[in-house]
Order: structure tokens, then sequence, then C-alpha cells
């Protein structure tokens, strides 16, 4: 019982929450979503050069150690 009990203590504080964002909270709502965006901007930009740059690190190192790999194989061919 508990449980449900749960549930629609959850479900009244949603409705209770969507209910003073829309009719009395709007415009600092508004302001806040508005406010996060350039700043969400900026660090998504930036988790995007990082991973670009790693990318292009382990592709570096991916080929730095196939061609030491060829390399070793062209040796124990020879030898």
């Amino acid at each position: 019982m508990g449980k449900y009990l749960a549930i629609v203590g959850g479900l009244i504080a949603m409705a209770g929450g969507i209910v003073l964002v829309i009719f009395v909270w709007w415009r600092e709502f508004y302001e806040l979503v508005f406010g996060c965006i350039p700043p969400l901007l900026f660090f998504g930009g930036l988790i995007a050069v990082v991973a670009g740059i790693s990318s292009i690190k382990d592709a570096i190192r991916t080929r730095k150690l196939e061609e030491e790999a060829k390399k070793e194989a062209e040796k124990k061919e020879t030898a």
C-alpha cells in the first residue's frame, strides 16, 4: 500500500509543480530555461572538441602501432 501512496503522492506533486510553473512562475521558468542555453552550448561544444582531439590522438596511436607491428613482421620474415 505504501508503494501506491508514494506513486500517488509523486503524481500530485508533479501536477502541482506543472500548475505552479504554468500559472504562477512562467516568466521565471522561461528565463531559467533560456539562461541555461548558452552554458549548455558552450560545454557541449567543449566536450565535442575534447572528443575530437581524443579521437585524432587515438587514430595516430593506432597507426603507429600498426606500422610497428608491420615492421616486426617484416623482420621476422627476413630472419
